[in-house]
């Protein structure tokens, strides 16, 4: 596996993962603390993308906003792509069913036992258990059975979270409509993420010529690899800067 690569190149079609990627892992998902020059720099990579930049996050665009920005600037898969803004501010949104039946299992295991969390969005869940690590067999086994039967659910496991979303919709499907679309088409698309909620999203970047990175340690099919979000951010800048220097 590769080192950073060494620029981002200028008809890239940019995605980014949010929790993990951009910003670094919190105990909770509230307690996220956002770099100060973020949003300026997701501003300044999407000026010179000509808009090709958009967010592929599991997060609710209702928890994003009022950490980042309102109204909401830029385009963006929320909910592992179950809720998607494309750039002209169109919304789509696929509702699963028998996701009340997961939520209601989820509320069941936090209101018996401490340091669980779940999050309720419009079209998937998340069952967070970074603070009561020793549960994490009881609550995969409980939302295993949550949605056996559902053939509209999927069960994810990620870093000390179970997430229930559409089967249907994934990073990657998201990722694959915006590459239909202006002003991404065309261009060459380019995917952090650090999750393996992630790898959806690799595997159809690298299917279409592009490249990923890997943000963090375990194992992946991105090419491209960094230690961290901080990592990240500080050569997402310098590809910024470099390339402006070097315009005539």
């Amino acid at each position: 596996m590769r080192t950073l690569p060494k620029l981002l190149p200028d008809r890239s079609a940019l995605f980014l993962d949010f929790d993990g990627t951009l910003a670094d892992l919190a105990q909770r998902p509230d307690a996220v603390q956002i770099p100060p020059t973020l949003v300026a720099l997701l501003n300044s990579l999407q000026e010179r993308l000509d808009g090709a930049l958009a967010l592929i996050t599991g997060r609710a665009r209702e928890d994003l906003e009022p950490m980042l920005a309102s109204p909401w600037p830029w385009p963006a898969a929320f909910e592992h792509g179950g809720v998607r803004l494309s750039y002209q501010g169109h919304a789509t949104t696929a509702r699963p069913e028998g996701l009340s039946r997961a939520i209601a299992a989820a509320q069941h295991l936090v209101e018996r036992h401490g340091g669980l969390l779940l999050e309720r969005k419009q079209t998937s869940m998340a069952l967070h258990y970074r603070l009561a690590p020793s549960l994490e067999t009881l609550c995969l086994s409980t939302m295993k059975r949550a949605v056996a039967g559902s053939p509209d659910l999927q069960l994810l496991h990620g870093k000390a979270v179970l997430e229930v979303k559409p089967t249907r919709v994934s990073k990657g499907s998201a990722i694959e409509a915006f590459m239909k679309e202006a002003p991404f088409a065309g261009r060459v698309p380019v995917f952090a993420g650090d999750d393996v909620t992630d790898e959806a999203g690799f595997a159809v970047v690298q299917r279409l010529g592009g490249e990923c990175i890997k943000v963090g340690e375990g194992s992946t099919r991105a090419r491209h690899r960094c230690p961290n979000p901080e990592a990240l951010r500080t050569w997402l800048a310098d590809s910024l800067l470099t390339t402006h220097n070097t315009e005539p």
